[in-house]
């Protein structure tokens, strides 16, 4: 049985909020429904900073923070409607959202002028606006015409537009550090992750299709309660995994070469991220053994160097100086290490980043930057990252022929603490050994 999970506080991020945003006034829609056709719809997922906030899944919704009214967190939500249960399920309506999501007011979102002027009031006590532009044109377009009509109620005082921040720059710092319940999410994706990658090794076999070790993944997700994807998957063989967002997932996977498997669960709206690669067959060919060994020297010696203090820049400048290391051994380049970083001769092998944040989004958010951009951020603890050099000899690569096709990433989720780090993905095996034993045992 499972040990249970720390509830999230969902008040005290709202608190923290608030308390950020001083005399301002934040409004977050939620996703909007995307139709697959007709009247089907693909699969609904509430927008990260919306559920981060309210814990609300919804679609049709809006939330809005406003210090300075006597409800600062007001939800505009679907109203009760027995026909459209019936087709779609239970609908909260305005008193739940009340009762069981703490808004301190609640109204339907079907009327569109409850929303409009609870945020023209609010909007009129307030010094700045957050609001996230570009996400959706449809509601840019309502909150500019809300505010030239909140300006013309101003009168003669000379104000013009209220400056617009993006409310990511402060939610984004706020998930950058995980609580303790968000670092048991993130745990238990990555054990549900690294449990699907242990049995694609196992089942892999030459003859079958990318697309079946693909279903094998997702069946063996949602099977330990993982609620979707965190992203699509990469199911690449042989030179397929030289395209570093593969997607097709429909080859036949041929004896002799590598399966390079990127894939992540998503619990309760955190997702792990996870790249394993092993040999179709169960036995790496010399030349694979070979990038893989180089692939796997990087990604251990960065993930033992991942603590506070270190940046994710120094994290990957130390994955640049191992691989050029190892591809001057393997004869791949030559010359002075100094010379080929400089001239980043590494590139064509090597051109992705060394990791990113991870958190509620796969490519979570928050700053790589100090707040003058001008120099990388410390890692702290709390933080979640991703640590996944890799090295790719495709089809026009200029590599020795004998590593032509061979694509190799390994990528493991670490949460940093005040220590040192955790790595969550110890449960899906890296080395070569452990590797080949699982590919072999069935």
């Amino acid at each position: 049985m499972k040990k249970p999970l720390h509830p999230i506080d969902f008040s005290h991020r709202r608190k923290q909020f608030l308390t950020k945003i001083k005399k301002g006034v934040a409004v977050f829609p939620a996703a909007p429904e995307v139709i697959r056709n007709n009247d089907v719809h693909h699969e609904y997922r509430q927008d990260s900073n919306f559920f981060y906030l309210s814990g609300f899944e919804e679609p049709n919704s809006i939330l809005l923070f406003a210090n300075q009214t006597k409800t600062p967190f007001q939800m505009f939500v679907q109203p009760k409607d027995t026909t459209k249960e019936l087709w779609e399920g239970k609908i909260i309506g305005p008193e739940g959202a009340k009762k069981k999501f703490g808004a301190d007011a609640a109204f339907s979102s079907s009327d569109p002028s409850l929303f409009n002027e609870a945020f023209v009031k609010a909007l009129l006590e307030a010094d700045v606006l957050y609001y996230r532009l570009g996400l959706n044109e449809d509601w840019d377009r309502r909150i500019f015409s809300l505010m030239k009509k909140a300006v013309r109620q101003l009168g003669r005082t000379g104000r013009g537009f209220w400056p617009i921040h993006d409310p990511n720059e402060i939610l984004g710092e706020m998930r950058l550090i995980k609580t303790r319940a968000e670092a048991e999410r993130l745990e238990r994706a990555a054990n549900i992750t690294a449990e699907a990658h242990v049995s694609a090794m196992k089942i892999a076999k030459p003859g079958m299709f990318e697309y079946e070790i693909e279903a094998a993944l997702y069946h063996a997700f949602r099977g330990q309660g993982a609620g979707r994807l965190g992203y699509g998957s990469i199911v690449a063989g042989g030179s397929n995994a030289c395209v570093l967002h593969y997607v097709a997932n429909n080859k036949y996977l041929e004896d002799k070469e590598l399966l390079l498997i990127d894939a992540g669960a998503e619990f309760d709206y955190y997702t792990a991220d996870i790249t394993r690669c092993f040999p179709t067959n169960g036995q790496f060919t010399p030349e694979q053994r070979e990038i893989y060994s180089a692939v796997l020297k990087a990604q251990k010696s960065c993930v033992k160097m991942a603590r506070p203090g270190k940046s994710m820049k120094d994290l990957h400048n130390h994955a640049i100086e191992v691989l050029v290391e190892e591809l001057k051994n393997l004869k791949v380049l030559k010359g002075s290490s100094a010379s080929l970083i400089k001239q980043k001769a590494y590139l064509p092998f090597f051109p992705h980043g060394t990791g990113h944040w991870l958190g509620m989004d796969v490519h979570d958010s928050g700053r790589y930057f100090s707040e003058s951009y001008d120099t990388p951020r410390h890692l702290e603890p709390g933080m979640v990252i991703t640590i996944e050099p890799g090295l790719y000899f495709g089809e026009s690569s200029k590599g020795p022929s004998k590593y032509k096709g061979i694509g190799i990433r390994i990528e493991d989720d670490v949460l940093i603490t005040s220590s040192g780090n955790k790595v969550l993905t110890t449960g899906a095996p890296k080395e070569i050994e452990e590797i080949e034993s699982l590919c072999q045992s069935t």
